[in-house]
């Protein structure tokens, strides 16, 4: 059974979803739902259950948002994927808040060469569990803050919160 709570930020709503105490996905909707038909079918196969309080991945959020800009890193995430996306998003996950990266700068900061800008898109773009794993602090090289699956004035707000030039 896959657990889920939404809570209502000044971002808009986000929902997330853990099953057996790991964050399996997290993201800005109302409806979880959304999420749940994104995990991998493994995870998919199990039933969701709304709940008043998901715990310690919930408590994150409402810490985050009252200024522990790093309460979301001590929380435990999964995703699945190949082993270099694998590596993309750890080197995601290490991206400071308050700091942005280039998609480049993130693949080199994979191990990757930095021709793979496109890659370390597509694991942004594939991302499950926003905030946590912070897509939001990649930014293009040509300027401006990019695009967002969650649409860029949430992606702002995420990186005037953590006082990230925007």
């Amino acid at each position: 059974m896959i657990l889920t709570q939404t809570i209502q930020t000044p971002a808009g709503p986000l929902s997330l979803l853990v099953h057996d105490d790991v964050l399996v996905g997290a993201g800005f909707t109302a409806d979880p739902e959304e999420l749940h038909l994104r995990l991998a079918p493994e995870l998919r196969a199990l039933p969701l259950r709304r709940v008043d309080d998901v715990g310690k991945a919930a408590q994150a959020v409402r810490d985050y948002l009252d200024g522990d800009l790093g309460a979301l890193d001590a929380i435990p995430a999964r995703q699945h994927g190949s082993e270099r996306r694998q590596r993309l998003l750890a080197a995601l996950r290490a991206v400071p808040a308050g700091t942005v990266v280039t998609y480049a700068e993130l693949a080199e900061r994979a191990g990757m060469p930095r021709s793979a800008a496109r890659a370390a898109g597509g694991a942004c773009a594939g991302n499950l569990v926003a905030p946590f794993v912070p897509c939001h602090r990649v930014v293009p090289s040509t300027g401006g803050v990019g695009s967002y699956y969650y649409g860029s004035e949430v992606k702002r707000w995420l990186l005037r919160h953590e006082g990230a030039p925007v």
